[in-house]
């Protein structure tokens, strides 16, 4: 293999020996294919010990290389790397995803005066650091003394490299102070008005460190000194500002704009962080490996600037974190610890079972409506809604609404369960998964069991009190929708879990905006409202709304899912569908009454079964879409869960009753 990269290597110097600035970029280029190449044949490290001795036993190789190396390097602007590289340019989530995709399809090209344009020619994948910190470096050493790479702490001829380093840190500070001044972010901490903002006083010390290094025509200073160490204080006094901002967001809310810009001033914090130290050297220190550093680190932001995922999944965490937190709050009402609510979920569960039985039979009638297709989704659409808030503002319990609800519930636990210590944290666990568990199951029975009952019973008295039987010309329709066998119910059964999982996240937000807005105490406080309907009417009011507001927006927007789905799905020619559990044990009353009782047993009991199928996956749908985002909202290892779950599995095999019935003594 050794001798293959020789023959390349003495090849290559072959072609391009010549000095044309033209044929430079070729040649870098080639060479760092030729290790790129080899970096994935091999594990521990990237030898470049060919490279040094041909460059060794030949000068005029050398000085061509050196010739390349200085045309590419040498006094290239380098300073928009450090400052702007990899940092979110706006405020818009949206819009820097957009732009961090359009530019690793078609990536940004700067001039090419500029580092940047050498690095995004030579270097443009995102393994490109992984395989250089590879290089020994020894051998990284030995090649910057070939090429005779100048210092930027002691080449008193050339200060190029350590003035734009300089006026990274300058444009850096300047911006990380005027966004944290802006109001939405002084907002999120009140206790930190004016003159008390760490930033401030970072912008001063700042600029008196850089006005002292020019005035004393410093390129460095030791890592002791004072005005450099307090730079340091204020660095971490800026991080706990904005960790105070995000601790906040739990009473204050916080909008995507705003946690869009607290994480760009994080980010340009941590840059600050990172360059800083290339301004000092002590004695012990290698200058020459400080100077490695500074490249690799200058490679590494250049080519992870486009990291998507990344952007992604530390931007919105914040925002996902209140979210799942709403949910987690609304979650906690779901979940029952005594008899006394067991027996309360039972019978508002009862409550909406009986309420979605009116819808079924509200339904049935809408679909005979002669109307377009537009029309049939704007009043299934207005059914469901209209029937999902009355289930919500009369107390009543959709069992398929709480899995995203307990989801977070569940990973508010684990968060809670993760940072202690006690041996027997992964066993409290598993007794509030019981209580989840089993919560569930009786929202679900109670659904089940009025929703029939109650759907056969209203068309039994349609049809005896207006001689009509609603359901006779759709029967087989009715009950064939719910065969696993003649229809694709699992599909659809996961397009409305997405949907309850879409539908909690709604809540989430609305909640959250709100708070972020002060919408409840602008309301509280209106002077309209106050002189019309009294304080104490208002401030009822304002109470009202913010109890129940998130909950009618999230249920209506469910409703419109529910309502549409079909109808979109018929539009676009695509087999789109929703399927939920209680609507089909709603469905199997009217299907069975409308055949007159004459549905064969085989086609009742594959109903039968595909409800039950159903319910399956609208709730390990919605509940698993729900976790896995808490999960990462919270940061919380995916190791833990295997830990709990097997602590679940344990306290089921001891008590498996625990996860169906209450305990009695409570």
């Amino acid at each position: 293999m050794q001798n293959t990269n020789d023959a390349k290597l003495f090849a290559l110097f072959q072609i391009y020996q010549t000095f044309s600035e033209t044929r430079y970029f070729d040649f870098a280029t080639k060479l760092i294919n030729i290790y790129r190449q080899e970096s994935k044949k091999h594990i521990n490290e990237v030898d470049l010990s060919n490279l040094i001795k041909l460059l060794k036993s030949n000068e005029q190789y050398r000085i061509y290389f050196k010739a390349v190396f200085d045309n590419l390097t040498h006094k290239k602007d380098f300073d928009q790397i450090l400052s702007d590289s990899g940092i979110i340019n706006y405020s818009d989530f949206f819009y820097e995803v957009k732009k961090r995709i359009g530019e690793k399809t078609l990536p940004y090209q700067p001039a090419p005066d500029t580092l940047e344009f050498t690095l995004n020619q030579l270097f443009y994948s995102h393994n490109d650091p992984k395989w250089i910190k590879r290089i020994p470096i020894d051998q990284i050493i030995q090649l910057i003394q070939l090429l005779e790479v100048s210092s930027i702490y002691n080449d008193q001829t050339d200060d190029f490299a350590f003035v734009e380093l300089i006026y990274a840190l300058e444009v850096l500070t300047q911006r990380v102070t005027g966004r944290a001044m802006e109001a939405d972010v002084a907002k999120m901490v009140p206790d930190a008005r004016n003159f008390d903002s760490p930033f401030i006083g970072l912008q001063k010390e700042i600029t008196l460190f850089f006005n002292y290094l020019k005035e004393q025509r410093l390129r460095y200073v030791h890592t002791d000194d004072l005005n450099y160490k307090q730079l340091f204080v204020l660095l971490k006094q800026c991080n706990r500002y904005i960790d105070s901002a995000y601790a906040n967001s739990s009473k204050l809310g916080i909008s995507i704009k705003v946690n869009q810009t607290l994480f760009k001033i994080r980010q340009q914090l941590e840059r600050i962080e990172i360059i800083l130290p290339f301004t000092s050297l002590n004695k012990e220190d290698n200058e020459v490996l400080k100077n490695i550093n500074l490249s690799l680190l200058l490679i590494s932001i250049n080519c992870n600037k486009t990291n998507v995922s990344k952007l992604i999944k530390e931007s919105t965490q914040a925002v996902a974190y209140e979210i799942t937190q709403h949910k987690a709050q609304t979650g906690e009402h779901y979940i029952t610890t005594t008899k006394k609510e067991y027996m309360h979920m039972l019978w508002s569960a009862c409550g909406g079972g009986a309420i979605v039985a009116i819808m079924c039979i509200v339904k049935l009638l809408l679909s005979d409506v002669h109307t377009s297709e537009f029309g049939h989704a704007f009043y299934y659409s207005v059914n469901y809604a209209t029937g999902f808030i009355i289930i919500y503002l009369l107390g009543g319990t959709l069992a398929t609404k709480q899995p995203s609800m307990t989801a977070s519930a569940l990973a508010s636990s684990m968060e809670k369960s993760a940072k202690d210590d006690q041996p027997h944290k992964y066993w409290a666990f598993a007794t509030f998964f019981s209580q989840v568990f089993r919560s569930q199951f009786i929202a679900f029975m109670g659904n089940i069991l009025v929703v029939f009952p109650v759907a056969l019973g209203l068309v039994w008295g349609i049809n005896y009190f207006m001689s009509s039987n609603i359901a006779s010309a759709r029967w087989r329709t009715l009950l064939q929708d719910l065969n696993p066998t003649e229809s694709s119910i699992i599909l659809y059964a996961c397009i409305a879990g997405i949907f309850l999982f879409l539908s909690g996240i709604i809540a989430g937000n609305v909640s959250n905006n709100d708070k972020f807005n002060t919408v409840y105490y602008r309301i509280e406080q209106h002077p309209l409202l106050k002189n019309i309907f009294g304080k104490k009417n208002t401030a009822k009011f304002a109470h009202w709304y913010k109890e129940k507001w998130a909950g009618i927006v999230s249920n209506f927007w469910f409703g419109v899912f529910m309502g549409s789905a079909g109808i979109i799905g018929l539009f676009l020619g695509v087999d789109i569908d929703v399927r939920h559990i209680t609507f089909a044990g709603g469905n199997i009353a009217l299907g069975i009454f409308g055949s007159n009782y004459r549905a064969s047993a085989d086609l009742i009991v594959w109903t039968v079964i595909g409800m039950v199928i159903i319910g399956f996956f609208n709730f390990i749908i919605s509940f698993s879409l729900s976790f896995i985002l808490a999960l990462k909202a919270r940061k919380i290892k995916f190791s833990e869960v295997k830990f709990m779950l097997q602590a679940v599995w344990a306290l089921f095999k001891v008590n498996p009753k625990q996860f169906f019935l209450p305990p009695k003594n409570i």
